[in-house]
């Protein structure tokens, strides 16, 4: 095998000049920025409160908006024409070509605190009169905007991912650096651990573990909990990727020198040897992340993960169960779409990225 080619450049500046050619991650990078800062400014974003409803437009369908007015730059959307179905009980909605809603930007609405701190009247788009009605992507089955809930479950499942990956790749880094460095006895314990965790069913065990949650926990503890489960899981696949790495590093030279230097294992683990390999650890991490969104999604989904009033891509596609409920509102399905883009995308990233981390590409 041949060396890999010496330049003078840092790895970091190496991954990154390989990464700027790979176009699908280049793109796939762009739509992962915008859906993190939808998700960070999604109090800003988001038209309505999530959890606002208005029951007379329950499975209201999407409103087109329209910028023009005519050549008049006056964005608007038609209200709605209701009729009640006797018999059925149904509302049935048509388009009112005769009424049209104003809407405006940076309209004002009631306050909140955006990003938890910065306190702000005022939501990037909306209706001028807030009774309106006001759904670019359709109402749930209790008149919820279904926009609104979309950009808000972006924070709580894109969020879990991060989080669960974090707290995985710090488990992985140091379990695995272990079982690496040290050998032996050691070695031959963790790996064992390892294989008995991979041997398990993932959703049985998902299931089991979010099951065990008293239901009296408050959605911030729920939360928190769903991401330790998601890590605990996860961390496997990083360590023996670790564990790899510091094996084929730890008869290098610079490692020598280190230990000739008095510094201790830990160090030479954390400060030598894992640097020389993190652009690989970041590609592995990105790729982590979509699994562990999916995981969320499905015990969300399940009935077993986060429960409403959190407000979470998997909580939301509960609402798509019911196949009348599609069938009549295939809005719902939106939140579905939203995952399969965010997880397409962090695939085809990290893809990007465990390229560009190949020094022998």
């Amino acid at each position: 095998m041949k060396a890999p080619p010496d330049s003078g450049e840092t790895p970091f500046r190496l991954m990154w000049r390989k990464l700027r050619r790979h176009r699908l991650a280049q793109i796939s990078g762009v739509i992962l920025i915008l859906l993190y800062a939808i998700a960070l400014l999604a109090d800003f974003l988001a038209p309505r409160d999530p959890n606002a409803y208005i029951g007379r437009f329950t499975y209201a369908p999407p409103q087109q908006l329209h910028l023009f007015d005519g050549v008049t730059f006056a964005p608007f959307v038609y209200d709605y024409k209701v009729t009640v179905d006797p018999d059925a009980l149904k509302r049935s909605f048509e388009v009112n070509p005769d009424k049209k809603i104003p809407v405006h930007f940076f309209v004002a609405s009631e306050p909140y605190k955006l990003l938890g701190f910065i306190p702000l009247q005022h939501r990037f788009i909306g209706p001028a009169d807030p009774e309106s009605p006001f759904y670019l992507f359709g109402a749930d089955r209790l008149g919820r905007d279904m926009l609104s809930r979309l950009i808000h479950g972006a924070r709580i499942s894109l969020s879990i991912g991060l989080s669960g990956v974090m707290l995985s790749l710090l488990i992985g880094v140091i379990v695995g650096g272990i079982s690496g460095y040290v050998g032996g006895r050691t070695d031959m314990i963790i790996q064992r651990i390892i294989e008995f965790i991979w041997s398990l069913p993932q959703i049985p065990l998902w299931l089991g573990l979010a099951a065990a949650m008293p239901r009296d926990w408050t959605s911030l503890q729920a939360y928190f909990v769903i991401t330790i489960i998601l890590a605990l899981i996860g961390w496997t696949e990083l360590a023996r990727v670790v564990r790899g790495r510091v094996l084929a590093l730890k008869t290098e030279d610079f490692v020598a020198a280190a230990r000739l230097d008095g510094a201790s294992e830990l160090r030479i683990i954390l400060r030598h040897i894992v640097p020389s390999f993190m652009s690989h650890i970041i590609a592995v991490a990105t790729l982590a992340i979509p699994a562990m969104i999916l995981a969320e999604t499905t015990l969300s989904y399940l009935g077993l993960g986060l429960q409403a009033p959190i407000v979470s891509w998997g909580v939301l596609l509960r609402e798509a169960q019911n196949i009348r409920s599609i069938a009549s509102a295939p809005w719902l399905l939106a939140p579905g779409f939203a995952v399969i883009l965010a997880v397409l995308a962090l695939n085809f990233f990290g893809d990007g990225l465990r390229d560009a981390a190949d020094p022998y590409s």
